[in-house]
């Protein structure tokens, strides 16, 4: 059963895709550089990968890209699965300042 899909996951598999296809290579090809399983790749490509740090390096240092372009804007809510609402630092601090306030 694959597991849940993230809209971050998705858009980095797509991003992942359009890189190797933009170089005309395969997947089993940038599996190969990447030194990860082709079944794996596959799942990275697809959005069901929730990719480590080190996996999303070795694919970008494959797929000669800088991480950031892969990773870019894929921040907020809407990225994560199952999540109406993401706190931020922005949302501590203003109800850290309100209850000062008090």
């Amino acid at each position: 059963m694959p597991a849940s899909r993230s809209r971050a996951a998705e858009l980095f598999g797509a991003r992942v895709r359009e890189a190797r296809v933009a170089l005309g290579l395969s997947q089993e090809d940038i599996a190969h550089l990447a030194d990860m399983h082709v079944t794996n790749y596959g799942r990275v490509e697809r959005g069901e990968a929730n990719s480590e740090l080190h996996t999303i390096v070795r694919l970008a240092t494959a797929l000669n890209v800088d991480p950031a372009k892969l990773l870019a804007g894929l921040y907020g809510p809407e990225m994560l699965p199952g999540r109406a609402r993401a706190y931020s630092v922005v949302d501590f601090l203003a109800a850290q300042k309100a209850a000062d306030q008090k």
